[in-house]
């Protein structure tokens, strides 16, 4: 199994060259160059299989036995979703009127990222235990993804980690879950601005081969591969739990929806190779009122709004979704020369009309809603009142699809639940149900804990601050292990 970029320029890459990188040198995102298919006896095999077994079988398919071996690889699984709040680490529940959640928040940072988070820094520590080699991790936030990534490093003695986040655009879980941790490892700061306008200047200190070689910079935003491969296990879970596969024929395979909340669009890129990879998936990518994947979708717009709006659900207040270059990269026939060339006018003008071909290919593979603020209120009340279950705003925004559209004949659906309504306490009050929410004594003690963060001003250079703590970090470790090339 080896990697390319999505953008060309790069081929033939080994998953722990992809592992510790960001972006492709050439500005692309890394993508397997041949995706395996998954036949109908294979599915039926794996009915059996826990949720850790499960991401063994699935990553052991783009992981090579020499890189990782099998008993490794499972060791490895096993030690990362040890620790979270259920026996299997994800859990499915089945509600009123055919609605069925698959809760994804059980780890230690109440969401979704915590579990490809885990996997994914237990395989980077693998390799800089086996090599002596360090690591800077620089990672960009738009809430839920900077607290796990802190939390699955920060005692790691080989690895620093960098976090920027939003201010003011989060909730105050989320943001304390980064501000209170003061390792000397980990260095968080808060930018005035959106996770869109973060991602910029990481992009440029990313796109720097002699910064990202000299301190072994990485990335653990999902525009790491091994965050995508990770999730691809929770399509696969949600189909052999729901679709009724276990008691069809040979090889007629039944449909399972699955309906995405979906900000950077990583979660919704895993269901897309999954599908590719031969699971009959019918996805539905739902967001809020930053609808660009929406528009692209319905219309074939993917172009920026003139702003990111604030919402209920702000993980996934995003008009960036980096991600879709992979997906358009796969349904363009690995077409790199076309996706360079598109992804390039998108970054240069924040706008892109989609091919015709291409968009026909995308509506294909999925459909998709917009949700308003009123509608994730509607959404959380409703559950709460026909099933006393409380979801938070970004899972509401799909449940919202489940009320409002119909399931087709003879088909199941999965709702994917993204992170604990625990993490967002002034929706829940907005919504009047906070006498219906157990918060978890970890998030109470967090009102308690010192902060520790830097602030970033708008009319700071981003980049050369950012540059200047990463060198700084780097020449203060130069006297152990030398970092990761």
């Amino acid at each position: 199994m080896q990697y390319c970029s999505t953008r060309g320029g790069v081929h033939g890459w080994d998953f722990q060259n992809v592992l510790f990188s960001g972006y492709a040198p050439d500005g692309g995102m890394f993508m397997p160059e041949t995706i395996p298919s998954i036949s109908p006896a294979t599915l039926r095999s794996w009915c059996s299989l826990s949720y850790q077994q499960l991401v063994c079988e699935v990553c052991s398919l783009f992981i090579p036995e020499q890189l990782i071996p099998k008993h490794d690889l499972e060791a490895l699984v096993s030690s990362a979703l040890s620790k979270f709040s259920v026996p299997d680490a994800v859990k499915m529940v089945r509600l009123k009127g055919s609605l069925s959640i698959l809760e994804l928040f059980h780890g230690k940072t109440l969401a979704f990222k915590d579990l490809a988070m885990t996997c994914t820094t237990r395989f980077l520590e693998y390799f800089l235990r086996k090599d002596n080699r360090r690591a800077i991790i620089l990672v960009g936030t738009s809430g839920d993804t900077g607290g796990s990534a802190i939390s699955s490093v920060c005692d790691l003695s080989a690895v620093d980690v960098v976090v920027v986040f939003p201010r003011g655009r989060i909730s105050q879980v989320q943001e304390r879950q980064m501000t209170t941790h003061i390792e000397d490892n980990v260095h968080v700061f808060a930018a005035d601005g959106s996770s869109d306008e973060i991602d910029v200047p990481l992009r440029k200190l990313f796109a720097d081969q002699d910064l990202v070689n000299r301190y072994g910079l990485m990335s653990l935003n999902s525009v790491n591969w091994s965050r995508i491969l990770v999730q691809l296990a929770h399509f696969i879970y949600a189909y052999l739990q729901l679709s009724g596969v276990r008691d069809t024929d040979r090889d007629r395979l039944p449909a399972l929806e699955v309906v995405v909340p979906t900000g950077g669009a990583g979660n919704i890129t895993a269901g897309c190779i999954v599908k590719h990879m031969g699971v009959p998936l019918h996805l539905v990518a739902m967001v809020n009122s930053n609808d660009v994947v929406h528009r692209a979708v319905q219309s074939g717009d993917f172009s920026m709004a003139d702003c990111v709006k604030q919402t209920l659900a702000p993980a996934i207040d995003i008009q960036d979704p980096y991600n879709m270059e992979r997906v358009f990269w796969l349904l363009s026939g690995k077409d790199g020369a076309l996706v360079k060339k598109m992804m390039e006018q998108f970054q240069d003008t924040h706008t892109l009309s989609i091919p015709e071909t291409l968009h026909k290919k995308l509506c294909s593979v999925m459909c998709s809603g917009s949700v308003s603020d009123e509608g994730i209120m509607e959404a959380i009340k409703r559950c709460w009142e026909e099933n006393q279950y409380l979801v938070c705003p970004h899972t509401a925004v799909g449940v919202w699809h489940h009320y409002h559209c119909p399931v087709r004949n003879g088909e199941n659906r999965c709702c994917i639940a993204t992170a604990s309504p625990a993490k967002f306490l002034e929706v829940v009050q907005k919504a009047g149900l906070t006498e219906s929410i157990d918060v978890p004594e970890a998030v109470r003690q967090l009102e308690t804990k010192e902060t520790r963060y830097k602030h970033l001003e708008r009319n700071e250079n981003w980049e050369r601050a950012l540059r200047e703590r990463i060198e700084a970090i780097g020449s203060a470790r130069q006297q152990g292990a030398q970092f990761y090339t």
